[in-house]
């Protein structure tokens, strides 16, 4: 009964997909209208959440099991499944194709760097007044992110070789290698060679605590991760039919869909992210926030690129001039947070200004 009880968000996103998939035409946005669509969107959505933050918790039980910097990294690959379905189930699903993946990407790299970042170093910092990590570790985080952050949300707006942001075919093969090279350059670091960079300086166990979890075998919690990405991944059509139709009903921007994708996406994770900082486990908060980042770029977007040749599908990465001076801003706050061995709140309360301003910016470039 445990068990069951354990694995019930699993069960309700199959249940709730089979519901959809039975009525059929009948419960399509177009025919409930924009009022009822918006109420089916919220089920659809508060469903995945469900399912995404059991997908989670299956991470932190292997977390537990393997330690850091192993755990962390499986939460991150999760997440990214997670991304990469959302994604791509809204890129091919109707007129915000094109920027889907680029809105999406860069939401999430501004909701990690500046959203989670500031409110983990905000409510640590008020907490424990000065908090430490391992500099090396962040140092990579960043050193990665930068490069690939330029290469795939900067470059495709600045050069000539393809229309708008679109990539050339050459720059999308150069961003598709040059992104797997680097992650993988980056995940044997952080795993095999260096992973003591990704631990706690001063000795705390963090690697044993998450929450009071149910720990059981390895087998058990690697078939109920995956079986709790399946109704994600089989719910991300029908949430990206709602999250469009409602936007065009509520007159809203485009942009907010890649917004909302990135918050449903980041959510468990970040709530991570936050309890680790709460209880001065400062380490794994900056795994998390950082490697969600690096992995999006490096990742994402070559799955997302490749997508796109496969179906046909234009893709466009390259940011509005805006939005790339704000990006640029992040990524130099960033380094200048991530710059010392301890931090406080000042740093976070500037990250959540910046997330403050991207958000507004949503509204006022549309």
């Amino acid at each position: 009964m445990s068990v069951i009880r354990s694995e019930l968000p699993s069960l309700v996103g199959f249940l709730v997909f089979a519901v959809f998939t039975v009525a059929g035409d009948a419960l399509k946005p177009e025919t409930m209208g924009v009022g009822v669509s918006l109420g089916l969107l919220a089920v659809i959505f508060l469903t995945v959440m469900w399912c995404a933050f059991a997908v989670v918790r299956h991470a932190e039980c292997l977390a537990t099991i393997l330690g850091e910097p192993f755990g962390t990294l499986i939460l991150t690959l999760a997440v990214i499944g997670i991304e990469v379905a959302l994604i791509v189930a809204i890129m091919l699903s109707g007129e915000a194709a094109p920027a889907m993946a680029r809105d999406t990407m860069f939401s999430v790299v501004m909701i990690v760097l500046n959203g989670l970042v500031g409110l983990c170093l905000l409510a640590g910092g008020l907490r424990h007044r000065n908090q430490t990590y391992n500099l090396q570790g962040a140092n990579a985080f960043m050193s990665i992110l930068v490069p690939l952050a330029v290469f795939a949300l900067v470059l495709p707006r600045v050069t000539h070789s393809a229309p708008g942001g679109e990539l050339s075919p050459l720059q999308a093969t150069f961003e598709v290698i040059m992104s797997i090279l680097l992650y993988g350059v980056f995940l044997a670091i952080q795993t095999v060679t260096h992973s003591d960079i990704f631990r706690q300086p001063d000795g705390a166990d963090d690697d044993h605590d998450h929450h009071n979890v149910v720990v059981r075998s390895i087998p058990f919690h690697v078939v109920g991760l995956f079986m709790a990405l399946l109704p994600i991944i089989l719910l991300s059509k029908k949430l990206a039919l709602y999250v469009e139709f409602g936007i065009a009903g509520l007159g809203a921007p485009l942009a907010l869909s890649g917004f909302i994708v990135a918050a449903l996406v980041l959510m468990p994770e970040g709530l991570s992210a936050l309890q680790a900082a709460r209880e001065n486990k400062l380490q794994r908060a900056v795994n998390i926030c950082l490697g969600s980042a690096v992995a999006t770029i490096g990742l994402t977007v070559p799955a997302v690129l490749l997508v796109g040749w496969v179906t046909g599908h234009t893709i466009e990465l390259g940011l509005k001039f805006a939005d790339i001076i704000m990006l640029v801003l992040t990524l130099f706050v960033s380094l200048i947070t991530f710059g010392s061995r301890t931090t406080s709140y000042l740093q976070g309360a500037v990250h959540l200004a910046l997330f403050a301003a991207y958000v507004m910016m949503i509204f006022d470039l549309s």
